[in-house]
Parts: C-alpha cells; structure tokens; sequence
C-alpha cells in the first residue's frame, strides 16, 4: 500500500468518524404547539419551518407536533410531550399552558436527558422549576397589562376579556393583566369565561357576547385572547347595536382584524411576535445541543408589542410572507 493510499484511507476514517460524531450530537427537536389552521399557529409554524433548515443542515430534525382540538389542552398537550419522549428526542419546545396536566410529562423530558425550552407560555420561574433552559415567548400578565393601560388610556372604563379557554394559565394570566391595567386609569374590567368548546366557534362567541353587552350598558371596551374570537367578536358588537360605543382590542392578530385596525373599528391589538417565539426557541435549541451554546438572556420576551393605527402600514408589510 503507497503512503497516498493509506492517506486517503486514514481521511476517509477520519471524516466517517466526524460524521459519526455529529450525527450521535445533531439535535432532534420536537415541538409541541397548536392546530396549524389556525391563525396564530400558523404563524409559529413558520417560525418552525424557517428554523428547520439550519437544524437540518447541521444534520439534525424538527418534528411539529400538533394538538388536533383544544378541548382536552393541558392532558393533550401532556401526552404530546410523552410522545416526543419515546420517540427519543434530545430537544424539546413547549408551551406550558397547563402546569397541573403538563408539569409532570415536562419533568419527565427533562429527567431522561432532554433539554427543554418553555416557549409561548409560561415563564422564566416556571421554567427553572421544571428544569428547562430557558423561557421564550411574552409575559403574558404584562401583555395584558399593557392592553388595559392601553384602553385606559384612550378613555374606557369598563372593559370585558373575553377568554375560550378559561382554566389555560397564560389566558387567565391576560385577562387578569387586562382588569389591572384598566384600573390603573381608574376604570374596572371582568372577565367572561366560555366554554373552551367555544373556541373557533365564531356564532358562539359572537351570541355569548351580544347577550353580555345587551345585559350590561356600561361596556365600553371588549378584549379577546385571540385573533378569530376578535373577529367573531366584531360581529357580536355590532348585533348588539354597540359599534359606536365599545372599542374592540385583541390579543394577537389576522388580516381580518389588522383590517379593522386600518378603518378604525378595531382599536388596537396585543402583539407577542409568534414567528419569533418558535424561531428563536428552535434555533438556541438546537445551537444549545449542537455546539453547548446557551444565552445570559433569560427570558427571551417576542412582546408585549401594540399595533394600532399609528404602525398598521409597517406591520402589514410582514403579514404577506406569513411571518405577522
């Protein structure tokens, strides 16, 4: 055997090594979110989708594992996690929406060697709890907070958060940021819990909330903790007859409702930046157990962010490619 032969044998050993190597330490993410039909989550698939492709060039994967209802959130949510754990992951992104139903299926993650990163809800507290590295998303009491002061601000005094999915920590977290904000201007808020079957069902929503505004005169100001019960809420004032007097604001956003934005009958809406969330999570993920990086900024906050008529122009610049 020539001395060139045995090189060439010895980098090819060498590279099959490496290769070896990078394959045992590629990361394998999953991660847990919500129906991809849906508005919002759309959004976050994106951020997965975008993400993906510097996970796969450093030879790893992203699987999107999605809740098929939102009926059964936090046991669903839990069996999601159970379900990346036995497919032997070594990274996880998921929204604890449900710390009771989800807390022991992400400390089991966490156990068998998985490194988890909290993402759209929770918190950097909760997250230390749990073990996970680290908390990506917005605070959602301070999302909430900031859409009181603002209805505050420009003049309601009796604003009603209209939450789907009562018993969900970051929605009950917002309506609850919502009641504090507006008082801070001296006004009051309530929270309307609705079936979580309510949920994406536009007639439903809209009933439960024209019956609330014809029942009580002093609501000058609705809130919905998403963008398709903003819609059906739109419809909800006006068949109350109350479109002149009750401001409409949103937590997150569709084109329906930066519509509305644009032509005044929406005042504003609450954004946290979903593309960002997954995007970010994914990326320090996989960077996190690719090559052991970690970021000093913890939590990682995508909002909260305001869009209303003073930004409509700049936000709708993004929403064409699917990322706002």
């Amino acid at each position: 055997m020539t001395k060139r032969t045995t090189l060439a044998s010895t980098l090819v050993t060498s590279v099959a090594i490496c290769l070896t190597a990078t394959g045992a330490f590629a990361a394998d993410i999953a991660v847990v979110g919500g129906k991809t039909d849906d508005a919002f989550w759309s959004k976050i698939k994106k951020g997965v989708d975008d993400s993906r492709h510097v996970v796969e060039a450093n030879g790893g994967k992203v699987t999107y594992l999605q809740l098929q209802t939102y009926d059964n959130l936090g046991p669903d949510a839990a069996g999601l996690v159970r379900t990346a754990i036995s497919q032997g992951v070594k990274g996880l992104a998921v929204p604890d929406w449900v710390p009771e139903a989800e807390d022991e299926a992400i400390k089991a993650a966490v156990s068998g060697g998985i490194k988890v990163i909290l993402m759209n809800s929770g918190s950097l507290d909760k997250a230390k709890e749990l073990g996970a590295i680290n908390y990506v998303g917005s605070d959602e009491y301070l999302a909430g907070l900031a859409g009181g002061e603002y209805f505050g601000k420009h003049g309601q005094k009796n604003v009603l958060c209209v939450n789907t999915l009562p018993g969900s920590a970051n929605q009950e977290a917002r309506c609850k940021g919502v009641i504090d904000g507006v008082a801070k201007s001296s006004g009051t808020g309530k929270q309307l819990p609705l079936p979580a079957t309510s949920f994406g069902d536009p007639t439903a929503i809209a009933e439960a909330i024209k019956a609330t505004l014809t029942q009580d005169g002093a609501i000058d100001g609705v809130i919905t903790i998403g963008a398709g019960d903003a819609d059906a809420a739109a419809s909800g004032i006006q068949q109350a007859g109350k479109g002149a007097n009750v401001k409409l604001g949103s937590f997150d956003f569709n084109e329906a409702g930066l519509d509305r934005i644009k032509n005044g009958s929406q005042l504003f809406a609450v954004d946290q930046q979903p593309y960002l969330q997954s995007l970010l999570a994914v990326s320090l993920l996989a960077s996190h157990i690719d090559f052991g990086t970690d970021l000093p900024v913890k939590p990682v906050l995508t909002g909260p962010g305001i869009v209303d008529a003073s930004n409509i122009e700049s936000t709708l610049s993004g929403v064409s490619k699917g990322a706002r």
